[in-house]
């Protein structure tokens, strides 16, 4: 299946799992294109600078791949959309309009993993695209949470809110609860991935030096978000996916539900052991 990726990979450290991901499971994903999307923490300075540093990130982790033919990457946008009928230009956002435009047989998923900012502009400047693409984007929390507050969520609000109303298809993958599984601890990583080569050693290391909290203490793990819509392409059976009436977000990040409303998907459960054992078995563990 064609896809393109957009991912914020310097936001922390799933995303880069994620990427390597993608570009190992040929037998599903032919990966067309990488965007970097913004994002703004204490790793960055603002969303152009989280942007710029995910751009560069996306570009170490093909050279440790260092693959035959690898696609192209695409800076994102600078800054979030200033309001939900305004799009920012970006070579990512004019990357994905081309390509959805193009011929080909079934629709172009857009695997999105951070800010749904480049998203949604190319969805703003060419609604018609809608009906060429699946969109599936890990963010927020499940629809039936008191709250929907996430960091992908929160980051671009006009973005996130536009995509649940502009009756794109959508597979959305919820953080608590669901993508919240994809859970495991710096000795499982050692373990699994021993044998790997120099991409493997980079994520083990990027793991064990996560500043957030130390991942050498035994029973001390961290959730590899980011993998969930990746896993839900090369295997749809490893997802339990319900369709639900698209939510209504609210400004205070809250969920309302309208029956009449377009249906999406909702990931409600994943298996997590086939997931990590298909990435250790693709990263030569």
């Amino acid at each position: 299946m064609d896809a393109v990726l957009d991912t914020d990979t310097y936001n922390e450290i799933d995303d880069q799992f994620a990427v390597a991901y993608a570009l190992l499971s040929p037998e599903r994903i032919r990966l067309r294109a990488l965007y970097a999307a913004p994002f703004h923490n204490h790793r960055s300075k603002g969303p152009g600078d989280g942007m710029e540093k995910s751009y560069e990130e996306i570009q170490r982790l093909l050279e440790l791949m260092d693959l035959r033919a690898a696609p192209p990457v695409y800076r994102g946008s600078q800054a979030w959309l200033p309001d939900r009928k305004t799009p920012v230009d970006s070579p990512a956002a004019e990357d994905l309009v081309a390509r959805a435009r193009e011929d080909r047989e079934g629709p172009l998923y857009v695997i999105a993993i951070g800010a749904l900012t480049n998203v949604a502009a190319a969805l703003l400047k060419a609604p018609e695209i809608k009906e060429r693409i699946v969109v599936l984007w890990l963010g927020g929390q499940p629809t039936f949470w008191e709250t929907a507050h996430e960091f992908n969520l929160k980051g671009d609000w006009n973005a996130s809110r536009f995509l649940f109303d502009c009756g794109v298809p959508l597979i959305y993958f919820p953080c608590g609860l669901v993508s919240e599984a994809l859970r495991t601890t710096l000795f499982e990583l050692e373990a699994g991935l021993r044998h790997g080569g120099t991409l493997a050693d980079y994520l083990v290391r990027i793991f064990r030096d996560f500043q957030d909290w130390d991942l050498s203490v035994p029973g001390n793990s961290k959730v590899i978000w980011d993998l969930a819509p990746v896993a839900w392409l090369v295997n749809p059976q490893w997802t339990r996916v319900l369709p639900v009436p698209s939510p209504v977000l609210s400004t205070e990040f809250r969920w309302s539900h309208d029956p009449g409303r377009q249906f999406i998907g909702e990931a409600r459960y994943l298996e997590r052991d086939a997931i990590f054992q298909d990435l250790f078995r693709k990263l030569g563990g």
